[in-house]
């Protein structure tokens, strides 16, 4: 039996043989890039919840909140980028590089540009989170993404233009002295609170009442890529004028906010409107950037405008807007900062409001001394309205002072009495008059109780 043995034929391929991985992808994948973007994120995110009572509840105080994280995240952004900057250095590979066939500019943006997105996607994410964490809590109005993109961009540059440094400066010292540097600089610039040139700080603080008009966040976003650009250029192009471009593109952003000045900002719209509960006397209204406070307002008030049904003289409404109250208004007590009478959308002290309402109703919290008797009669109508939460603390102290504090709280424990045993009419009307002085710092008008 003869055994023939059958030549096999490779298979043959089909389709496209497969490509190495673009070194881009390798960076952006694999590289320093995704740790640049998480340390973003868990340092913005670590700082944001420290201060969740100041913010999470209220759009715009997140959006203001998130912004004074730049102050951190720029000079860590830049921080990033002077270490990817200097790895070659530090790998020793810097003539190995240089024998490549890509020139100087595509090497600096398959380096660079992983870091740049991944730094502003680290604060981007962070941004997603403290908006979501913000949601279940809001009171009212709407989110605000307006400074976002200019944010964003602004981190991108910064990473990009630290790469530069770092290529430049031969020092491993570089990176935390840039990002030393960086925060310095930043935290002394958002101090200036006049001049124009204090728009060009992509870390300046924003007002929680004001908004943004609609180029700016467009102008900041040229403003400061178009300096990283110029820089980046400068650094790596063979035509280095060309660096002269975007240069004059970020001189006319800055340009322009300067001329601008504070026209950059306007008033929140939503935060000059009111939202009234017409069913209490006086109205309980609420700014509209609140608005779904205000149930837990008018409960807080209850006991208040219960007692006052009836009553002649007391304001129309409790308003919350920015100014003084109007002539037959009394101004509501505040509900921000967040963090004080309000976190996360609760009322923290119902108490210690409606205490706070009573003194608005009385007026003469800048009366400075006061008559005695003009005192106790305030202190009898607060009693009966809504004492404060701190009376007893203070009348037990009293009852352990001098003869002269023991004496002032006899009187004060008396006023109380009378105001409580009149009936219904003599005490409508006895209220009636004594609000008819409200905001009088003349005690001779006062009624006597």
């Amino acid at each position: 039996m003869t055994l023939v043995s059958e030549r096999r034929t490779p298979p043959r391929r089909t389709g496209r043989p497969r490509r190495a991985p673009h070194p881009l992808r390798a960076e952006a994948v694999h590289g320093f890039a995704p740790w640049a973007g998480a340390a973003v994120f868990l340092t913005l995110g670590v700082l944001l919840a420290g201060s969740a009572e100041q913010w999470q509840g209220g759009w715009t105080e997140t959006r203001s909140r998130l912004h004074e994280g730049m102050l951190i995240v720029l000079p860590l952004a830049s921080a990033a980028g002077c270490w990817q900057g200097g790895r070659e250095r530090r790998r020793r590979t810097e003539e190995l590089w240089g024998t490549v066939s890509r020139g100087p500019l595509a090497r600096f943006v398959v380096a660079a540009l992983p870091v740049a997105l991944w730094t502003a996607a680290g604060y981007g994410a962070a941004a997603a989170g403290a908006l979501v964490a913000t949601w279940p809590y809001a009171t009212g109005d709407r989110p605000y993404f307006d400074l976002l993109p200019a944010d964003m961009a602004a981190a991108a540059a910064a990473a990009a233009a630290g790469q530069v440094v770092g290529r430049v400066v031969a020092s491993r010292l570089a990176t935390p002295l840039l990002a030393l540097a960086g925060y310095v600089v930043l935290g002394m610039a958002s101090t200036v609170r006049e001049g124009s040139g204090r728009l060009l700080n992509p870390a300046f603080p924003v007002r929680t009442d004001t908004v943004p008009v609609a180029w700016q966040p467009a102008a900041v976003a040229l403003w400061t890529a178009g300096l990283a650009a110029a820089v980046v250029l400068a650094h790596t192009a063979r035509r280095r004028y060309t660096a002269l471009l975007p240069l004059a593109a970020a001189t006319a952003a800055g340009a322009l906010l300067v001329q601008a000045g504070d026209g950059v900002w306007r008033t929140n719209p939503a935060g000059s409107r009111q939202v009234c509960d017409t069913s209490t006397s006086p109205q309980i209204c609420v700014n509209a950037r609140y608005e779904k406070l205000l149930p837990q307002v008018t409960a807080a008030l209850s006991g208040i405008t219960g007692r006052l049904e009836g009553v002649r003289n007391v304001p129309v409404r409790f308003e919350d807007r920015p100014g003084r109250p109007g002539r037959d208004e009394a101004e509501l007590p505040m509900l921000t900062p967040l963090g004080w009478s309000v976190v996360r959308g609760r009322l923290t002290d119902p108490g210690q409001y409606a205490w706070e309402a009573v003194q608005a109703l009385q007026g003469r919290m800048d009366c400075g001394a006061m008559d005695a008797r003009v005192h106790t009669e305030d202190d009898a109508v607060t009693h009966y309205l809504a004492p404060s939460p701190m009376e007893k603390t203070f009348d037990e102290h009293d009852a352990a002072g001098d003869e002269a504090q023991r004496a002032e709280l006899r009187r004060r424990l008396a006023a109380r009495a009378r105001l409580t045993a009149m009936d219904e009419d003599e005490r409508r009307a006895w209220l009636s008059a004594y609000f008819a002085t409200a905001g009088d710092c003349d005690a001779r008008g006062v009624p006597a109780l």
